[in-house]
């Protein structure tokens, strides 16, 4: 599913000032307002857009520990329901089904390297999960991002 150079431009304004709203983003990008939401509402439809809501930064909510956990898991009844647990732990931000060495990679936050533990405490007594691998992330230089993507989508 591709996106062409106006759908780039509408999302990246978005993306950087996301508190503008449409009307605003009409005039700045030089379109119809109506043309706006109706390509929002089509990359919505379509599964491009998928949520509006703010960005929080786990360490200002005192989570300042963040870490990578690859699991392997009993392949018996498969990734579903291990994944269902996991899902009821709230420290845990991702969880991946992967290949390799692991099953699963989820990522993690903390409130300190104790706090961890506990957190792969949990981890561990879900049903299914065999052993559990950690790498604790130092800092992120390059943190998550999309309109790099959106950019080179939209030609």
């Amino acid at each position: 599913m591709t996106i062409d150079q106006l759908d780039s431009r509408i999302v990246s304004l978005l993306r950087a000032e996301p508190r503008i709203g449409v009307l605003e983003c009409s005039r700045r990008l030089g379109v119809a307002r109506g043309t706006v939401q109706a390509r929002l509402d089509r990359l919505a439809a379509r599964g491009v857009i998928t949520g509006y809501g703010p960005d929080i930064d786990p360490a200002a909510l005192g989570f300042d520990v963040t870490a990578f956990v690859t699991l392997q898991i009993r392949q018996v009844a498969g990734h579903v329901p291990v994944a269902d647990q996991l899902a009821l732990i709230p420290e845990i931000l991702e969880a991946h089904t992967i290949t390799g060495g692991g099953d699963m990679l989820c990522r993690v936050v903390a409130r300190n390297n104790a706090d961890l533990q506990r957190v792969i405490d949990l981890i561990v007594d879900v049903q299914g999960v065999v052993r559990t691998s950690s790498v604790i992330a130092l800092d992120t230089p390059v943190p998550y991002r999309i309109l790099p993507l959106v950019r080179a989508a939209g030609g």
